[in-house]
């Protein structure tokens, strides 16, 4: 199960599993774009499921959960993609409406994804999590506050959730991925196309492919192996404020 499936890390992620032979349940926003993705997916052979939701909507996830036919009920892996960030303005100045939808996106959606999968994991004694993190959990950088601190919970939730499970067979994992050049920045400045590619300028980005192919890594590497965390960059990215651009 990936949620935010219709673009970018997600929609790596589906491509990824797909050609692992894992059949896909997809959550996202674009009705559209889920259409189109499982039309793509199902030619190739993958068995897919699409639900059209918004992770911040905790009574339509719990119906897409607890909707789900019989044979497609034990949730093997559960990929927490689904966020964003929105601005860059100094925390003075930012957007209440930003913060809060990147706060219900980022924490609390993945909160419900996690409260909503996790227990029959639990109760069948296997399964894996992974949450898609960033960089930016490690360390708040100019313009990030809000954005920063919701990755930061993101690492908390899932090192905490890591322990709480720990006495049983499933796996825990969080992805930070740095510079992946994908419409995150275009979102981030609210569709403004100029100021999001030059965020990539002087430097060559990860791409969605890069953090799938380590999300399908994890989800089979072998059962007694647990990748709690997994730190990705840019190879001329040093952290989440620093970046040499060429």
């Amino acid at each position: 199960m990936i949620t935010g499936a219709t673009s970018g890390i997600g929609l790596a992620c589906a491509r990824k599993f797909a050609e692992n032979g894992d059949r896909l349940i997809l959550t996202g926003r674009n009705e559209q774009r889920l259409k189109e993705i499982r039309k793509e997916l199902t030619a190739k052979g993958t068995e897919v499921l699409t639900f059209v939701f918004d992770v911040r909507d905790r009574e339509e996830a719990r119906l897409c959960v607890e909707g789900l036919p019989a044979e497609w009920k034990e949730i093997d892996v559960l990929v927490n993609n689904a966020g964003l960030a929105l601005g860059l303005e100094p925390e003075y100045e930012g957007s209440f409406i930003d913060w809060d939808t990147m706060i219900d996106t980022n924490i609390k959606g993945l909160l419900t994804m996690t409260r909503l999968v996790v227990p029959g994991m639990v109760k069948r004694n296997r399964g894996h999590i992974i949450n898609v993190g960033s960089v930016a959990g490690d360390a708040a950088y100019a313009g990030g506050n809000v954005y920063c601190a919701t990755k930061s919970a993101v690492k908390a939730l899932t090192d905490g959730l890591r322990i709480d499970v720990a006495d049983t067979a499933i796996r825990v994992t969080n992805l930070k991925p740095g510079l992946v050049e994908t419409n995150f920045s275009n979102i981030r400045f609210h569709g403004d196309t100029g100021r999001a590619a030059n965020v990539y300028k002087g430097i060559q980005p990860l791409t969605g492919d890069d953090i799938a192919e380590v999300a399908v890594f994890a989800a089979n590497a072998p059962a007694h192996v647990q990748i709690a965390e997994v730190l990705i960059l840019a190879t001329h990215q040093a952290s989440g404020s620093v970046i040499v651009r060429k």
